[in-house]
């Protein structure tokens, strides 16, 4: 019997090389097509444990590139996608929105697109599973949390792009018959991310005696997940969610910023052997950024009620096991912050 073909977008980012990497050993009889373009934010050393296994193949493909898109899924027939190649960061968009038009909206489009004409209506045993971010929701005041019926009311470039391939996904089940899952989940944490997000940014900073850069009064508040938690949830709602279904995915976990920092340089202070008190000498407050959302907070309790799915540990044990992570690769962290990294495709696949 031949092998599943599953596609992973995206499958060299932060989130995506933990889900590549889960599906690869977990699950010898797919084949993962692990597709990137390789943007600041897709590194291939995160997975250079796989990249050997029969069952793994890299594909360097922008999601933008229609006919790239169109020639791969005539080519393999993908019988799933997992869509998580994204413009992540609010900061950029809010300094080139169009790049998150073209990527998190054309992008998703092309997909869609060339799912649905590979198949043409005959979607028996297909999946079309799109990952999402809570940001759609927009804000929250000091009580309540989003469902999966909240209303959308994205304040960002970045969440209204998000947003907006949310709808087209579900236009597409609904006009098309096109076989779909969505999530959306809380920030996420964990090894392997990007120093530009907050905790492996201020990671960075504390160990080069950098400033840590509060927005406003640091009153902000996230939920926030565990990148291996929130692979396991991918790998859930792939296997056992409802098509057509939402899931909402979260650590039952809020933090305001500025608590979440204290606790981040405790815990540096520790594993550091430094004084108590050293490392929150570097919080430094800074300008707000303009549409910044209050507060975030998920209510995943459907998940956890339909698919059995939760977060296996609480943020102060990920995070411990995070600066764990990025103390015992620091050369990794070199690497990124260098751009050395950028040069491993070539030396790996050219």
């Amino acid at each position: 019997m031949p092998k599943k073909k599953i596609l992973i977008t995206g499958g060299a980012g932060f989130i995506g090389s933990h889900v590549v990497r889960l599906f690869v050993n977990s699950y010898p009889e797919y084949h993962i097509y692990n597709l990137d373009s390789l943007t600041y934010a897709g590194n291939l050393e995160n997975l250079q444990d796989v990249e050997t296994k029969a069952n793994y193949s890299f594909l360097k493909v922008d999601i933008t590139n229609e006919t790239e898109i169109n020639k791969l899924f005539a080519a393999h027939r993908f019988d799933a996608v997992i869509h998580l190649a994204a413009e992540s960061h609010v900061d950029r968009s809010i300094t080139d929105p169009l790049a998150f038009v073209k990527t998190n909206v054309i992008g998703t489009m092309i997909l869609l697109n060339a799912f649905k004409n590979t198949w043409k209506n005959n979607f028996k045993g297909k999946l079309f599973y799109h990952i999402s971010t809570d940001e759609v929701y927009g804000t929250l005041g000091e009580t309540g949390l989003f469902t999966e019926t909240t209303a959308y009311d994205p304040n960002s470039p970045y969440s209204a792009s998000k947003a907006s391939s949310d709808h087209f996904v579900r236009a597409y089940g609904e006009t098309y018959g096109l076989p779909y899952v969505i999530s959306n989940c809380s920030n996420n944490y964990g090894p392997n991310q990007f120093p530009e997000k907050l905790i492996p940014l201020f990671i960075n900073n504390i160990i080069n005696n950098k400033p840590l850069p509060v927005y406003g009064d640091g009153n902000y508040t996230r939920d926030w997940l565990f990148v291996i938690d929130h692979a396991r949830a991918i790998d859930t709602v792939f296997h056992t969610g409802t098509q057509g279904e939402t899931y909402n995915i979260g650590g039952f976990n809020e933090w305001k910023n500025i608590d979440l920092v204290r606790l981040l340089c405790k815990q540096m202070d520790a594993a550091l052997s430094q004084k108590p008190g050293t490392s929150e000498t570097l919080i430094t407050y800074v300008k707000d950024r303009p549409g910044h959302d209050l507060r975030y907070a998920i209510d995943a309790s459907k998940i956890k009620n339909e698919l059995g799915w939760q977060p296996s540990v609480t943020f102060e044990q990920g995070l411990a096991k995070t600066i764990t992570w990025y103390l015992n690769n620091t050369k990794w962290l070199e690497s990124v912050t260098s751009g050395a990294y950028q040069t491993y495709y070539n030396k790996q696949y050219n």
